[in-house]
């Protein structure tokens, strides 16, 4: 059984170099510490929806994208030490969310069992 943390990002068009570094950076350290997969995507087709969408989900500007992101893990239990070696390893442990090349306040994530 699988199970994979989800992720939604504004990001400033202008920032999307800057935030694929960082994207490139974590994918390599969650896949060191035992994640399955790790995935980033761009907006290409995301329309305003009339009461939700990606763009409504993160109170999107004029001048940013959505990004969506998602990490496969073997487990629940296997995803919850992935993710503690992931956050206590030094090249991701203390990013400062003011210097992050996007409003870390608008973002949202969660974790997910497999269902199909």
């Amino acid at each position: 059984m699988s199970y994979v943390d989800g992720f939604v990002v504004p990001v400033p068009k202008a920032r999307l170099a800057d935030y694929l570094k960082l994207a490139r950076k974590a994918d390599k350290v969650f896949r060191e510490h035992g994640a399955v997969d790790y995935r980033e995507w761009v907006a290409d087709d995301v329309s305003p929806g009339k009461r939700t969408s990606f763009p409504r989900s993160v109170k999107l500007k004029p001048y940013e994208v959505v990004v969506f992101a998602y990490i496969v893990y073997k487990s629940r239990k296997q995803r919850d030490k992935v993710m503690a070696k992931a956050m206590q390893d030094p090249r991701l442990n203390g990013m400062d969310p003011k210097t992050m090349p996007f409003d870390t306040k608008r973002m949202f994530y969660g974790g997910f069992k497999k269902l199909v």
